[in-house]
């Protein structure tokens, strides 16, 4: 199971975590439809908002009944085993009509993040060979429709806004279900399921190819391991609110577990508070799945909230209690430590009353268990929430090994680490600090790109790009990524990940970038949130300034300052931030500053803002 560290270093070179005992995946993805609705047709397997914002109850037996009259339509409209179809759309019930409507009849899916540019649809529809495609309303078929005319294979493009699901329904109604389930039975695990292009920091998105296998094995093995944090309490009826974007492999593979696991869920189209907080109230999930920006946004709301009512003191004791608390816990259940003390108990009861109890309403009431990948989450956060009564496990993985590859067990969390891999997987670190991954839910490779799948896949091993550490226990910790480490011109390799972080750790700040490539120094520029900005002002009786003004504040100049000390006593003199910049805007994906799942595009970033980046290193 466990590797010993060759330079007799205390961490790990490798670990793998053994398989469990789930039988291998056999069929495809909407095998499990059909089997739903056989075994219990009653149950219900999702929620749906109907016209006037009311969630309504889908049975097993009413999904069943709907894919099957979308896949007959699709037949009927020229679909065939083997071809791609394109969905553009936020999350929403119809993308999952679509993805099982389309595995059913062995088609491939390859989904588009609805802000995607026309040249950026042009890429994903011309490279996958594209042959029909989804969209949500008239402003996405625009968006291909400029580009139509460089893409001959693009034979149908539906509208879900125009009714294209009836339509599809009409147009199959003819054709005996039998065609269908002779399609879906030639499915096998090795069928490809979808290719979802990577968004990318740099260079053209790279599709990678995705088997009904991989997702099937991924899906059940999470079922398997992390199912008592699916529930509040034990033996309730699990649900969770699917907010994640379904063009991403996270929120896919979030959808595939909850049929596959049988727990109801819903969707909701957007990962913003003032969105999802009524839609949390209402659906009522008992866990949820997110990236560490929500839990982030979550928290921030609940201290300006505290700040306007007056009781900015109180809430942060009640962080302050909470960290202890849960800190406490987490080394009682390593063995080294005896708990929270009687007089910390008796503070975290007072403040779950008073504080953690309205946050966990806030989110619907049952949510005692979420769990969070895509990016870093600090460790402090987690232990907060984790004393506010909402156990968030975090975890890691990429496009390319179909979501999670590794998770904090539910018994035994070390906040801050990405978790242990999962049940079948080995996570090897390279001599270069690489993260390496083996398991049955490693992606295919790359489609029509043999170069890319051959510096990523190396014997069934995928090589990550990113750079981590496993400890003594097998636990990974993310460090960096391998094409992001900057040295300066004295020749100090520095790792900007832990440095961006903890800036963005202060409620006032939204983005960072460090700088410093063939520099002197290391430097940073620095954009704001407004909303936590606007009550900044406010609490201070400070009028609002317009954005070019603002930025040169002296008094939120000190604040931001503050954030940049506290991330520079995580390193060394020599990577620490000397100086930086506040910019009036934020890094947008518009302006081809963000990928569509939120990571800097370095690169773009500093082309954009060459004469800030410049006026930092002037003397």
């Amino acid at each position: 199971m466990r590797g010993v560290d060759e330079s007799g270093e205390r961490g790990l070179r490798e670990f793998t975590n053994p398989p469990s005992a789930l039988a291998p995946p056999v069929g495809g993805l909407a095998d499990v439809v059909f089997e739903r609705a056989r075994e219990n047709p009653a149950h219900v397997a999702l929620g749906r908002k109907d016209g006037a914002g009311r969630w309504r109850d889908v049975t097993s037996a009413e999904f069943r009944d709907e894919v099957l009259a979308l896949a007959k339509g699709l037949l009927a409209r020229g679909v065939r085993f083997g071809d791609r179809v394109a969905i553009m759309s936020p999350t929403r019930y119809e993308w999952t009509l679509f993805d099982f409507a389309l595995w059913s009849v062995g088609a491939q899916v390859v989904p588009v993040y609805p802000t995607s540019s026309p040249e950026q649809c042009f890429w994903m529809l011309h490279d996958a060979e594209v042959s029909a495609a989804v969209v949500e309303h008239e402003d996405h078929a625009m968006t291909i429709a400029t580009v139509i005319d460089r893409l001959p294979r693009l034979r149908e493009l539906w509208q879900l806004d125009a009714g294209c699901v009836q339509e599809l329904y009409d147009a199959g109604a003819h054709l005996d279900d039998e065609v269908v389930h002779r399609h879906r039975q030639a499915v096998t695990p090795d069928s490809v399921a979808t290719v979802i292009y990577t968004s990318g920091t740099t260079g053209r998105p790279k599709g990678c190819v995705i088997s009904h296998g991989n997702f099937m094995y991924e899906a059940d093995t999470v079922i398997e391991r992390w199912e008592p944090v699916f529930h509040s309490k034990k033996g309730d009826e699990a649900a969770t609110l699917l907010f994640l974007p379904l063009a991403h492999v996270f929120g896919r593979m979030v959808q595939v577990a909850a049929i596959r696991g049988g727990v109801r869920f819903g969707h909701q189209p957007q990962m913003n508070a003032a969105a999802l907080l009524p839609d949390l109230a209402a659906f009522r999930p008992t866990f949820f799945l997110a990236v560490p920006y929500i839990f982030e946004k979550v928290f921030s709301a609940a201290r300006r909230k505290a700040e306007k009512e007056g009781r900015a003191g109180a809430f942060e004791k009640a962080v302050e209690v909470a960290v202890k608390y849960a800190d406490a816990m987490e080394a009682k259940a390593w063995g080294i430590g005896p708990g929270p003390s009687a007089g910390l108990r008796m503070q975290h009861q007072l403040f779950d009353k008073l504080v953690y109890g309205k946050m966990r309403a806030a989110m619907g009431g049952r949510i005692r268990h979420a769990m969070s990948g895509g990016s870093a989450m600090d460790r402090r956060l987690g232990l907060f929430f984790a004393g506010a009564g909402v156990h968030i496990y975090e975890g890691y993985g990429l496009t390319e090994s179909t979501a999670a590859a590794t998770a904090n067990p539910p018994e035994r969390t070390r906040y801050g680490s990405v978790g242990q891999p999962v049940p079948g997987t080995t996570v090897h670190i390279a001599d270069d600090g690489e993260i390496w991954l083996h398991g049955p839910h490693v992606f295919q490779g790359y489609l029509n790109n043999p170069k890319a799948t051959d510096e990523a896949l190396h014997d069934g091993w995928l090589a990550t790009g990113d750079l981590g550490s496993l400890d003594a226990d097998g636990y990974l910790t993310i460090t960096g990524r391998k094409k992001e480490i900057l040295v300066t011109s004295g020749g100090k390799s520095v790792s900007p990940g832990v440095l961006e972080e903890r800036v963005r750790d202060h409620p006032l700040v939204a983005q960072c970038i460090v700088v410093g490539n063939d520099r002197p120094y290391i430097a940073a520029l620095v954009t704001l949130d407004q909303e936590a900005v606007d009550h900044w002002l406010a609490m201070r009786d400070k009028r609002r300034l317009p954005p070019a003004e603002l930025v040169r504040d002296a008094d939120l100049e000190a604040e931001v300052r503050r954030a940049v000390v506290a991330a520079n006593t995580l390193v060394s003199q020599a990577e620490s931030i000397r100086t930086f910049r506040i910019l009036a805007q934020p890094f947008t994906e518009e302006h081809g500053l963000l990928t569509p799942s939120l990571k800097l595009k370095r690169r773009a970033i500093e082309k954009a803002y060459a004469d800030e980046v410049a006026a930092l290193y002037q003397a």
